[in-house]
């Protein structure tokens, strides 16, 4: 191990505890959804990776498919965590997007996932990830199947925790049923939320409470929209410049009213516009931990900023309530689940 990491690290990030698990997660995580091994290359991952976890950040955040052509964050930041003490991170991977051609290459399926798992370690270099994930619910395989490979996987040492992704309310408690008949704990569960998607609000939470279940989301910036970057139009180089994720169609005026709105909210409490979608998403004590990207040391020093202000008083919450409702932003997210 090459690198030296800052000694005081653990001082002043307050872990929050998954579910009624063990495991601890910092309340902001590292992902890389479109970064690190997508339009951000491995110099950029490393400096990311290594700033993050001087602050305190342990969770690091991937799929199979992430990167550029698909597997390459894995390959990418597989070289990167070789540098750092394995066993203070959490490494997290998931299964269920396209990933190769043929009836095999996606979905839920026993021999989908397990091999995919196979793949993701040896792209990183690891012998075991810490959570595996089912990504998306599959409604043609059987839950019992999904779940069983979760469970083969923990067996066979190949993840320590089983996680699931984007799964409704319904299909998580049974989900959760199925892995405690198999002797395993369902750990976690991984869906979008922010400000301008309020789809978990709709049941899920109360369920993964009642489960003992912890949740971190995905998208608390809605792709970036709830940043100050589009409170002026779409700049050239954005992700809403190009086909992407971020689409511009959905940058309507009633949303961009909604943002503006809540960034003036955001100046009066001395913080960005990120800071308070993410510190917003963290105000409910269900929430295990938000799970943010990075194209640059600044900006994930800046995420990590909203840690300095998680509280809310009732008139401010209330005045976030009247201007984020739930928009068209992140709708799919509701298709996505079943």
């Amino acid at each position: 191990m090459g690198a030296t990491f800052a000694s005081g690290r653990y001082d002043r990030m307050q872990y929050r505890r998954c579910g009624k698990s063990g495991l601890l997660l910092p309340p902001v995580s590292l992902g890389a959804w479109e970064t690190f091994g997508g339009y951000r290359d491995g110099d950029v991952a490393r400096a990311c990776l290594f700033r993050a976890f001087d602050l305190g950040v342990t969770h690091f955040d991937f799929a199979n498919n992430y990167g550029s052509p698909p597997g390459n964050a894995e390959l990418v930041c597989g070289r990167i965590i070789k540098e750092m003490p394995r066993d203070e991170l959490v490494i997290s991977s998931k299964a269920g997007y396209r990933m190769w051609p043929g009836p095999y290459g996606e979905w839920g399926s026993r021999k989908y996932l397990l091999a995919s798992l196979d793949q993701s370690l040896r792209r990183m270099g690891l012998e075991y990830v810490d959570i595996f994930y089912s990504h998306r619910y599959d409604p043609a395989t059987p839950l019992d199947e999904t779940m069983g490979a979760l469970a083969t996987a923990i067996a066979q040492g190949k993840a320590l925790y089983a996680g699931i992704s984007s799964y409704s309310p319904a299909k998580t408690r049974e989900a959760a049923e199925i892995l405690r008949g198999l002797g395993v704990p369902l750990l976690i569960h991984q869906p979008s939320y922010s400000l301008l998607n309020r789809w978990i609000e709709d049941g899920l939470l109360d369920v993964l409470a009642e489960e003992g279940v912890g949740c971190i989301c995905f998208s608390p910036l809605a792709q970036g929209l709830l940043t100050d970057r589009y409170l002026n139009g779409i700049p050239a180089g954005s992700r809403a410049s190009h086909p992407g994720s971020l689409s511009p169609d959905l940058l309507t005026d009633e949303t961009m009213a909604k943002v503006r709105a809540l960034n003036e909210i955001a100046q009066r409490r001395g913080q960005t516009l990120a800071q308070l979608a993410i510190a917003w998403t963290l105000r409910d004590p269900r929430m295990t931990s938000s799970l943010v990207g990075a194209s640059s040391i600044q900006q994930l020093e800046q995420n990590l900023g909203a840690l300095g202000n998680l509280s809310f008083g009732e008139d401010e919450l209330a005045e976030i309530e009247r201007h984020a409702t739930e928009s068209e932003i992140n709708i799919w997210a509701r298709s996505s689940s079943a």
